[in-house]
């Protein structure tokens, strides 16, 4: 059975990067405990793409805010959505997620879930 990865994309306020990483560090930990086989949070660097869609505008992150590439990868998409389950009733999960919801703009995070069809 071929992998599945979650994936997401956000603007993040430059002042709150300390904060946001903080959180994702904890995150991390519960979808690993929960099952998550890889779990990545990047953020951007080069942003520079000549004749294409650089990720900042593609999010349209101002000039105070850069730009987050996350994704979680899992066994497959049965076993995506039984870690997920785990981690969303997870109490953790809940209170890092009410704790500080002013870090980045949720209405714009973009999420999909994906089949993987190629990996080397």
């Amino acid at each position: 059975m071929k992998r599945y990865v979650d994936g997401f994309v956000l603007p993040l306020p430059k002042d709150n990067i300390e904060k946001y990483t903080e959180i994702a560090q904890q995150s991390a930990a519960i979808w690993k405990e929960h099952g998550a086989l890889e779990y990545v949070e990047a953020i951007a660097d080069d942003m520079t793409a000549e004749n294409m869609v650089a990720f900042p505008n593609l999010v349209g992150a101002s000039t105070e805010e850069t730009v987050v590439l996350a994704y979680i990868v899992y066994e497959s998409r049965e076993h995506r959505d039984a870690v997920n389950a785990k981690v969303f009733a997870d109490p953790r999960m809940k209170e890092l997620c009410g704790s500080d919801t002013d870090i980045f703009d949720c209405k714009r995070l973009s999420y999909g879930g994906f089949r993987i069809f190629v990996s080397e």
